[in-house]
């Protein structure tokens, strides 16, 4: 384990490995973990590296417990591969931001919808997380959802196709 450099914490070094795995699978830009006083983000370039940055605004307590580790992203299967295709789809919805896809309001409520779920214009259909902000993502026309191309609580980049609309 290397130390924080502002608090002198011990920094995980497994978890930012683990992350810099998921940044290099997913081809996700950046991924930011917050537990108690420690703040992880680790972002990277096309070109260069992950960055890891650690901030931390007090010292961690002795007895916290290790930061979650998100999971590993599946290997790509068809259904995914499948996903960036339907990116001209023309009922597709794409991500109007980088951020946490969340498909209910909070972890003890049904999902906004599944598929098949009718739907009219306006409906809230799932929520992207940014920057602490719940930015409801909306049916841009009454319809019928044909398919939800996210999971609950995956990383998406600005563009990435969410569900289609039929």
């Amino acid at each position: 384990m290397s130390s924080d450099s502002k608090s002198g914490a011990p920094l995980n070094t497994r978890l930012v490995r683990d992350l810099a795995k998921i940044l290099r699978d997913t081809e996700l830009t950046e991924i930011e973990v917050e537990h108690g006083e420690l703040k992880l983000r680790i972002a990277r370039q096309l070109t260069a590296a992950p960055v890891v940055q650690a901030v931390a605004a007090a010292p961690a307590p002795v007895a916290a417990a290790p930061a979650p580790v998100p999971a590993a992203a599946p290997p790509e299967t068809p259904a995914a591969q499948d996903a960036t295709d339907l990116s001209a789809h023309p009922g597709v919805v794409k991500s109007p931001m980088v951020g946490t896809v969340y498909l209910k309001a909070n972890p003890e409520a049904d999902n906004f919808v599944e598929v098949g779920s009718n739907v009219s214009q306006g409906d809230t259909i799932l929520l992207v997380e940014a920057m602490k902000t719940f930015n409801p993502i909306t049916a841009e026309k009454s319809g019928k959802i044909a398919e939800i191309l996210v999971q609950d609580g995956q990383p998406v980049e600005y563009g990435e196709p969410l569900f289609i609309l039929v």
